[in-house]
C-alpha cells in the first residue's frame, strides 16, 4: 500500500505526460497548485495559424472541455494566437492564460508586440468570445493591433470581445486579471428578461474601450461583483503608445458610461477607476446595491443614479473621489446626478476639478455644482462628510425636483466652510 501511494504522488508531481483525447496527443501541464491544464497547442491552436483555423481547433478543445470541465491553457509564446470571433465558452470551460493584471502591456524585447498568453483579434463582425455557465476566463491579454492609437477618424467599432449568452441562463461566470488593448467594447453583459444572468465577477481588468463602455450589464440578477477594475487611455503606453488627446475627446463625445449596471439585485461594486469617459457609472433605474473605494478621474458625470421605485431602489456610495472637468460645457459637468426614485446615501465622497493635458476639458477647469437632482418623483438622499469644491454654481446641491428630500451633514463647501443643509 505504501508503495502504491508513492507511485501515485511520483505520478502526480511529473510536469508533464500525454494522454490521448478524442484520438489527439495532449499534453497536460502541472500548474503548482494541484490542478492539470491541457494546453491549447496540443489542440492545433498556433501562433502560426489562420485566425479561422485557430477559431475552429479552440471551439474543438471547448467542446471536449465541457465535458470534462477542464482547463484550457493558454500557453505562453513570442507571438500571439491570431484567432477569429464566433467562439462559444460552453459550460465548465476554463480558458486561463499565464498574467496577472498587465496594465502597461508586456512588450517583445525587439518590437512593439505582446509576449505571453495573448490573443490577437481582427474580426471586425462577431464578438470574440460568449461565455456559458460555471465558465471562467483569467490571466489573458486581448490585443486588436489595427486600431487607431492617435486618429478618432479611424477608430473599429469592434463587436464585444466578452458576452455572456442571450439564449440560456447564464450563472456564475468569473473573469480575472484581463487586460485589453484596442478594444471597442470588452465586456456586453447585457441580456434580456427571459434568458437573465446571475453570479457574474468582475475583477482585476484593465483596458480603455473606444466605445466609452467597459463593462455593460442588464438582467444580472444575484449579485454581481465588479472589483478592482482600471479604465485609462495610458493602458498599451508600453505597446503602441497612449491614447491620443483627440481619441480620448472622440471617447467622451460618445456620452456612455465606463460601468453601467441596471435590471441587477444587491449589485457589489468595489475599487473601480476611469478616466476620460463621458461618465463614470450608471446605476439604472432596475438596480440596487453598493459602490465604494472608487475614483471617476476627467468625466462630465461621475455618477448617475436613477430608480423606479422607493423600496428598493437603493444605492450605498461611499469612500470615493471624482474629477469632473470635461464635456461640452460646464453646465452640463456634473459630478452626481440623481433622479427617478429611491433612496441614495453618500459618504466621504469628494469632487473636485482642474486641468489635465490628456483630453480638452471646459476653459472654467471645474464643475457646475456637486450634485444636481432633477425629476419630478419623491427620491430622497443623505449626504455625510464630503468635500464639495471647484464648482461655479452658488450652492453645491442644484434642485430640480420639488418633491426631493435632501440632508447634509458635516460637509465642506467650495470656500472650505462647513456645510449643512436640509432639504424639504
Amino acid at each position: 500500500m505504501r508503495l502504491y501511494n508513492i507511485l501515485s504522488i511520483s505520478l502526480i508531481s511529473i510536469l508533464m505526460i500525454s494522454c490521448n483525447v478524442n484520438g489527439k496527443l495532449d499534453r497536460i501541464q502541472g500548474s503548482g497548485d494541484g490542478t492539470l491544464k491541457y494546453s491549447i497547442q496540443k489542440f492545433g491552436v498556433l501562433p502560426g495559424n489562420s485566425p479561422s483555423v485557430n477559431k475552429q481547433n479552440l471551439q474543438a478543445a471547448i467542446d471536449w472541455a465541457s465535458v470534462h470541465g477542464a482547463i484550457l491553457w493558454v500557453e505562453p509564446s513570442e507571438e500571439a494566437y491570431h484567432i477569429a470571433g464566433g467562439l462559444l465558452l460552453k459550460d465548465n470551460v476554463s480558458l486561463v492564460g499565464v498574467h496577472g493584471p498587465t496594465p502597461r502591456g508586456t512588450p517583445h524585447p525587439s518590437k512593439k508586440t505582446p509576449v505571453g498568453s495573448v490573443i490577437k483579434i481582427t474580426d471586425e463582425k462577431e464578438a470574440f468570445l460568449t461565455v456559458m455557465s460555471g465558465t471562467q476566463v483569467k490571466g489573458i491579454q486581448f490585443w486588436y493591433p489595427n486600431q487607431t492609437i492617435d486618429a478618432p477618424e479611424e477608430i473599429i467599432e469592434y463587436p464585444a470581445t466578452i458576452k455572456v449568452s442571450t439564449k440560456s441562463r447564464t450563472q456564475g461566470v468569473y473573469l480575472s486579471c484581463l487586460t485589453f488593448y484596442g478594444e471597442f467594447l470588452p465586456f456586453d453583459f447585457n441580456t434580456n428578461r427571459n434568458n437573465p444572468c446571475e453570479l457574474m465577477t468582475f475583477e482585476h481588468c484593465y483596458g480603455y474601450p473606444l466605445s466609452g463602455e467597459f463593462i455593460r450589464m442588464n438582467y444580472c440578477y444575484d449579485v454581481p461583483r465588479i472589483m478592482h477594475c482600471h479604465v485609462n487611455p495610458g493602458a498599451q503606453r508600453f505597446l503602441g503608445g497612449q491614447y491620443s488627446k483627440s481619441v480620448v475627446d472622440e471617447v467622451i463625445k460618445k456620452k456612455t458610461y465606463a460601468y453601467t449596471i441596471n435590471n441587477t439585485d444587491n449589485a457589489q461594486l468595489m475599487d473601480v477607476f476611469a478616466f476620460g469617459t463621458y461618465g463614470g457609472i450608471l446605476l439604472g433605474e432596475q438596480s440596487y446595491g453598493q459602490l465604494t473605494n472608487f475614483n471617476f478621474d476627467c468625466v462630465a458625470v461621475g455618477i448617475l443614479k436613477q430608480g423606479s421605485n422607493s423600496k428598493n431602489r437603493n444605492w450605498q456610495i461611499s469612500q470615493g473621489s471624482i474629477i469632473a472637468n470635461t464635456g461640452e460645457k460646464v453646465e452640463d459637468i456634473h459630478p452626481i446626478i440623481i433622479e427617478g426614485q429611491g433612496h441614495t446615501a453618500l459618504s466621504n465622497v469628494e469632487a473636485f476639478s482642474g486641468g489635465n493635458s490628456a483630453l480638452t476639458t471646459v476653459p472654467e477647469n471645474q464643475s457646475w455644482d456637486y450634485m444636481l437632482i432633477r425629476g419630478e418623483d419623491k427620491l430622497t438622499v443623505s449626504i455625510w462628510g464630503s468635500r464639495m469644491r471647484n464648482y461655479l454654481s452658488a450652492s453645491p446641491i442644484t434642485l430640480e425636483n420639488d418633491q426631493a428630500v435632501v440632508q447634509v451633514t458635516g460637509c465642506i463647501d467650495k470656500d472650505e466652510k462647513l456645510y449643512n443643509d436640509i432639504i424639504n
